[in-house]
């Protein structure tokens, strides 16, 4: 393992949260450091240059995305060498979390560079700790799959040990994503569902996945912005897997019916239970 001795005048790599909506939420050490560093690595310069511009930072920015951060790690090694300083912002919230920066991070920290992180807003933090779900302990999924199947494969093998599952949605996704939500867990979980974090039009919605279905159903407008989704798992929930396994061969060769009867008798699992799920994998 490669480490930084205290004599070396290499740079140092800052990852710096930027706001999630309320601009009073940036603080003065993220804006203190993006002033005084060298170079500033951005999700989406040109979303970033506003933010920039309203607090008078006029550091350079270059672009470090998806599509190109690995190629970007041995550049801004390549600066950290020199001594310059660099930070890395997205574009809001705590970089890496859900967004890119893990590869170079990863990278520096194999070439023994100093990466220092400057806490500050994180979308994931913020609607957990306001939910009212249980949060001693929580998984974080990042986003689900876009498609269906995925998606519903995705939220059956949730299990009771992973605490609270958060996960962030998109707006045209919302309301399918719940729609999978209620065909898999049906009202056995409980969920919190926070929209538009910080930001004028900021909504907590909380109750059965239906009831949230409902809510979002008859006004569109709770339908618009970025959403932050937390389920709380039921704690006496068994471990259908097997059985699931089960009927899913079982459906490729009969009706819906037989193959609920043939799985209940099987795994003793009760009939009635594996016969709704036999349905939605009949609708996937």
């Amino acid at each position: 393992m490669v480490t930084q001795s205290d004599n070396d005048v290499r740079g140092t790599f800052y990852i710096v949260a930027t706001p999630i909506g309320n601009l009073d939420d940036f603080t003065d050490r993220a804006k203190r450091v993006l002033h005084e560093v060298d170079y500033i690595a951005a999700e989406d310069t040109r979303h970033s240059k506003r933010l920039m511009n309203h607090f008078g930072i006029d550091t350079k920015l270059f672009a470090l995305h998806d599509h190109n951060e690995r190629d970007k790690a041995a550049y801004i090694a390549s600066l950290l060498s020199e001594g310059k300083n660099v930070a890395l912002i997205s574009d809001a919230g705590t970089p890496l979390i859900s967004d890119p920066g893990y590869h170079v991070v990863n990278y520096l920290r194999q070439e023994g560079h100093k990466v220092t992180p400057v806490p500050g807003p994180s979308a994931l933090i913020t609607a957990l700790c306001a939910s009212g779900l249980p949060t001693d302990r929580f998984s974080f999924v990042g986003f689900l799959p876009a498609k269906s199947k995925s998606r519903r494969d995705e939220m059956s093998s949730w299990v009771p040990s992973l605490g609270t599952v958060v996960f962030y949605e998109s707006t045209h996704r919302i309301l399918d994503c719940l729609a999978d939500l209620e065909a898999v867990w049906g009202e056995r979980v409980q969920v919190a569902l926070a929209r538009e974090l910080t930001k004028t039009f900021e909504t907590f919605l909380s109750g059965s996945v239906s009831e949230i279905k409902q809510i979002l159903e008859d006004d569109s407008n709770q339908t618009r912005g970025e959403f932050v989704m937390m389920v709380s798992l039921p704690a006496e929930e068994e471990d259908h897997s097997e059985a699931l396994k089960i009927l899913k061969i079982l459906l490729k060769e009969l009706p819906v019916k037989q193959a609920a009867a043939l799985a209940a008798e099987i795994t003793g699992e009760k009939k009635n239970a594996l016969y709704k799920q036999a349905l939605a994998m009949n609708e996937e």
